[in-house]
């Protein structure tokens, strides 16, 4: 990374209809396709991102119809974000549920300005309380994934796998990440106010930007983008409540430079913590 790059990201909090046929499914796709359309053509970014099964409601009445609205990879989302992506020279990362031979998966996909695609992220971490049912549904992934943009490395991961520090820190120490995409669909049930504290936590312990992306409704919303480093200064940006918000967020690399000199925690941190342990009977 140097030091004239930089990466502007079009977030969307967008509100999502029942879809429990293709039909809706591909309606709902068009009419968000056209919403960003009419934002991208006012004012570039380099990467839209979606929120977790952005093609698609959230609801047993939806993932009961999965034989119908669950997609290949090359399917309805993909065919609109990638016509998006070529029109206006971009990265796109969207939702979707996705079925092949083996299972129906909560995935993230990435296309790129040509139209292809980047790779996709199968959810690793299924959720099961509160207003989520996915393991009646959906398989459990068994990869990660990482792209290119501008010089920044960045990857998505899905709602509840936040919750498990392992995943982020493998992110930025394995693999260089700089970006992490965390698309949810966070109800508003008993877990929901626990939530920014993980995203702000996950932040700042990897000192990396993080993109904690909610949809939008009267059950959902607060999205929030957290900075490497955040005090009394500077804090996380705070989405609409529950209203639709397309947010255009700068990411300068000089914050994460700056973070981990001033802050060397991630220097100083041992590989392993598996030491030796003395008890009292």
């Amino acid at each position: 990374m140097t030091a004239q790059e930089s990466l502007t990201l079009l977030a969307c909090q967008i509100a999502i209809p029942p879809t429990t046929t293709a039909q809706a499914r591909d309606s709902h796709l068009a009419d968000t396709a056209a919403k960003l359309r009419e934002r991208l053509t006012e004012k570039r970014a380099d990467l839209v991102v979606l929120p977790e099964l952005s093609s698609i409601d959230y609801s047993r009445a939806a993932f009961d119809q999965l034989d119908e609205i669950a997609e290949p990879l090359d399917g309805a989302s993909f065919q609109t974000w990638a016509a998006l992506a070529v029109e206006f020279g971009i990265h796109v990362c969207y939702g979707f549920a996705r079925r092949d031979d083996a299972g129906t998966y909560i995935s993230m996909a990435v296309v790129t300005p040509e139209g292809e695609l980047a790779g996709h992220y199968d959810k690793l971490h299924l959720c099961q309380y509160g207003a989520s049912m996915e393991k009646d549904y959906f398989s459990i992934g068994n990869g990660i994934f990482t792209f290119k943009v501008n010089g920044f490395t960045l990857s998505p991961i899905i709602c509840y796998d936040i919750r498990f520090p392992e995943l982020s820190r493998v992110l930025v120490l394995k693999h260089g990440v700089d970006v992490i995409l965390h698309s949810g669909a966070y109800f508003r049930d008993p877990s929901f106010p626990t939530w920014h504290a993980f995203a702000t936590t996950r932040a700042l312990e990897n000192q990396v930007f993080f993109l904690s992306l909610n949809r939008a409704g009267q059950e959902y919303g607060n999205s929030l983008f957290c900075y490497p480093w955040m005090d009394d200064t500077c804090g996380p940006q705070h989405f609409a409540d529950r209203d639709e918000d397309f947010r255009y967020v700068a990411i300068d690399p000089q914050h994460i430079r700056e973070a981990r000199a001033n802050y060397t925690f991630l220097m100083d941190r041992w590989d392993s913590y598996d030491r030796p342990c003395l008890t009292h009977p």
